[in-house]
């Protein structure tokens, strides 16, 4: 189920949506530059290590940041990107420039550490902005429960779309998150590769504390 576009109508434009975006594109196509090893060294660098986070003196809160502006093929750039840019645009919007950046920030560094919470002996690198995307999710959630999100789903060669209201839509999505980060416990490793915890941390973020970075009213 890919969303397409919704019936949120903004009143600015999103520019550190835009710049966010291009942030992590051009980190990504400069990594393309990386031999292997070298890629492999930078993401244990700037990504998430659990252990190393938890065991080094002090630990390197950097990394909590660094971490979201890495992705490991241009599927995962691609698909982090695009959502960004479906909901971030309108969140912006009713935070504000600043506050949203500052949101996104705080959002992706709670996520990171709920990751290590969860994977406390990891020694894989956790990258992408997915967790400070999820809190991006979450608090559109609440901003926009009603809003209608197009969605499409590939069958076979026949796509469908169809519109759902967004809190079904991102309802469903968090579910989903928490059946495979239950997995995940039971496993003792990320299931399938993906940080299941940083989604949940990121969105619960995003839920509770959206409110503490909303713009005051503009007076007309």
């Amino acid at each position: 189920m890919i969303p397409i576009r919704d019936d949120v109508p903004r009143r600015r434009f999103p520019i550190i949506t835009w710049l966010l975006i291009l942030v992590n594109s051009g980190i990504f196509f400069w990594q393309t530059q990386f031999s292997q090893m070298e890629l492999m060294s930078f993401f244990y660098s700037y990504g998430i290590v659990p252990r190393l986070f938890l065991t080094s003196i002090p630990p390197d809160l950097a990394v909590l940041v660094s971490s979201m502006f890495l992705h490991g093929n241009l599927g995962h750039l691609i698909g982090n990107m695009w959502i960004l840019g479906l909901f971030g645009d309108n969140v912006e919007d009713r935070l504000g420039h600043f506050s949203f950046l500052l949101f996104f920030l705080a959002a992706g560094a709670f996520s990171g550490l709920v990751h290590i919470i969860f994977n406390p002996a990891s020694m894989v690198p956790t990258i992408g902005a997915s967790g400070a995307i999820a809190g991006v999710m979450g608090a559109y959630l609440f901003l926009f429960p009603l809003a209608r999100v197009t969605a499409v789903i590939p069958i076979i060669i026949i796509p469908y779309f169809f519109r759902v209201p967004s809190f079904l839509y991102i309802g469903a999505w968090f579910l989903v998150q928490v059946y495979y980060g239950t997995l995940a416990l039971g496993l003792g490793a990320p299931y399938g590769g993906i940080a299941w915890w940083a989604h949940i941390g990121g969105f619960v973020f995003g839920v509770i504390f959206y409110r503490f970075f909303r713009s005051a009213p503009r007076r007309i």
